[in-house]
């Protein structure tokens, strides 16, 4: 792998089933209504009920004391005549009420109880109230249920069954619906109001502001980043001619040592500047000790370091497990002391790169991780759950399309990173003679991207000379040129750069088993590594 760096509708109020016609409860004397027998006039018009009587009288209440009569018929419709009282009913020409009135000045739940005794009844002097009339609903016969009797008497006919009733229902309901309404809306303006009595403008709620009701675990993120920041270092490198870049570094030990990535610090190498910044902001100039460019790792030192340097733990990163927790700590697009969490995605990813400054690329067995890792973090530590250093953070694989407008590419969740055995290995050959030794089979392979292996060059890498160097490891083997090698130990090999890499895990003197393929035949092989000295 090549890498750079929606209401419903509301439904309609329902019908109201027939209701059976109820023995009516006599009307209670008003001031000023006489008592006594009701004359003619007063039997040609309803008396209104007390407000708040209920509909109908319950069925077993008691009848005043009256004369028995026989059963009276059905009674008629109600003249067609106009009504002398319609005046004082608030009705329209056709007995609609008027805007924002009721038609009796009442309520519409206490509509139903003011229908008028029947006038046969009245006029007979008849016992009040009658006997029940024939199971035939009230509405049927156009008799005061609905809005009142001032609709019954200015109708030509008796009304559809079931109409009058009807709106009376839907009256009460939609006037509950109200009632309900303003309860409501009056409690939630009281509780609103009662808030704003209590309370700023703001409805937001605010935590506690005791600091130390909240407790950080050495364990968590933010513990292991409060640790670790602290050896965490923010590099600027400029070469001679004023060029340069930002990456990060961190503590290697109490010497002033910082260990970072070669294409971090390379501008700087050849008589530019480096410096080195803390999160405390402390700024420290700092100089190359040694840089491996195949290996991508760096030695700087702070040149008059503090006295109270933390070198961050090293893990064992051949112990690392798929899955792992990872935390990133570095300077993305400069911006210093940024952390990343994530996991350990994959391991032994075979990744070349390079700094773009020169023809030699740097080949790495590298630690996936989706980590949030971007130009700026190079050289960066990646830390396990524990907060020691399980790798250099070196390479990302950029989205195929760039960065935005055209920039720097950021973060699509392949970042890579250099095992610390490896690095460390790197480090202290750097720190004790400036360059690093490089384990090697003596063959030159092709670094054409394959599936089946890493074939063996007919040619060396320069052109020209064999592809196998004689008397070295491979040639001592009996490889040969056309070879191709599948397997390097138990680590399957598809291409060049993945045996590169695979081979730089190890030391010079290591030895290896190489599985490689000849005229279609699968052999097997040891081989012990041989050894070069620096980049050249």
């Amino acid at each position: 792998m090549s890498t750079e760096n929606e209401g419903t509708q509301v439904p309609p109020a329902p019908s109201a089933p027939p209701v059976p016609v109820d023995t009516p409860a006599a009307p209670a004397p008003t001031a000023d209504t006489p008592s006594g027998p009701p004359g003619p006039e007063a039997s040609a018009r309803p008396e209104p009920a007390p407000a708040g009587e209920p509909e109908h009288a319950p069925r077993d209440a008691a009848p005043e004391p009256a004369t028995p009569q026989a059963p009276a018929a059905p009674p008629a419709p109600a003249p067609q005549i106009p009504d002398p009282y319609a005046h004082t009913t608030g009705t329209h020409a056709m007995g609609t009420p008027a805007p924002g009135t009721h038609a009796t000045g009442t309520h519409p739940a206490a509509a139903h109880a003011q229908a008028p005794a029947p006038a046969s009844v009245a006029a007979s002097g008849g016992a009040w109230p009658p006997p029940p009339p024939p199971a035939v609903p009230s509405y049927a016969q156009g008799g005061g249920s609905g809005w009142g009797t001032s609709w019954t008497a200015e109708q030509p006919s008796a009304p559809k069954p079931g109409g009058r009733r009807r709106g009376g229902l839907v009256a009460a309901v939609l006037a509950a619906a109200l009632v309900a309404g303003g309860v409501g809306g009056g409690i939630g303006y009281w509780a609103a109001d009662r808030n704003d009595d209590n309370s700023t403008d703001s409805t937001t709620v605010s935590a506690s502001d005791a600091p130390a009701d909240l407790k950080r675990e050495p364990g968590s993120v933010a513990g292991i980043a409060n640790k670790a920041l602290p050896s965490v270092v923010t590099l600027e490198a400029q070469s001679g001619s004023g060029e340069g870049g930002t990456g990060t570094g961190f503590v290697y030990d109490r010497e002033g040592h910082i260990l970072t990535n070669n294409h971090v610090v390379a501008s700087a190498a050849e008589g530019g500047k480096l410096s080195a910044t803390f999160s405390n902001g402390k700024k420290y100039d700092a100089e190359v000790v040694g840089r491996a460019q195949g290996y991508d790792v760096a030695v700087i030192k702070l040149k008059n370091k503090p006295s109270d340097l933390r070198p961050l733990a090293l893990a064992d990163s051949d112990k690392v497990a798929v899955g792992d927790s990872t935390i990133a700590i570095g300077a993305p697009f400069g911006l210093s002391n940024t952390v990343t969490t994530g996991i350990v995605s994959a391991k032994n990813r075979p990744v070349t790169s390079s700094d773009g400054g020169s023809s030699k690329s740097s080949y790495m067995s590298a630690l996936q991780t989706d980590a949030s890792i971007n130009p700026g973090n190079s050289g960066g530590p990646l830390l396990d759950a524990r907060g020691a250093v399980i790798g250099i953070n070196s390479a990302i694989k950029p989205a195929e399309s760039g960065g935005l407008g055209g920039g720097q590419s950021g973060s699509i969740g392949l970042g890579f990173a250099i095992p610390v055995n490896q690095a460390k290995n790197v480090a202290r050959q750097l720190i004790k003679t400036g360059q690093a030794t490089y384990p090697m089979i003596g063959a030159s392979v092709s670094l054409a991207d394959a599936s089946g292996g890493a074939v063996i060059s007919d040619r060396g890498a320069t052109g020209s000379g064999p592809a196998v160097e004689p008397n070295g490891p491979a040639a001592k083997a009996g490889l040969k040129s056309g070879d191709v090698i599948t397997k390097l130990d138990e680590t399957v090999i598809d291409s060049g750069p993945t045996l590169i890499g695979q081979i730089w895990t190890h030391k010079p003197g290591d030895t290896v088993k190489i599985t490689y393929e000849r005229d279609g035949k699968e052999r097997t092989v040891d081989v012990t590594l041989g050894e070069r000295k620096g980049d050249s």
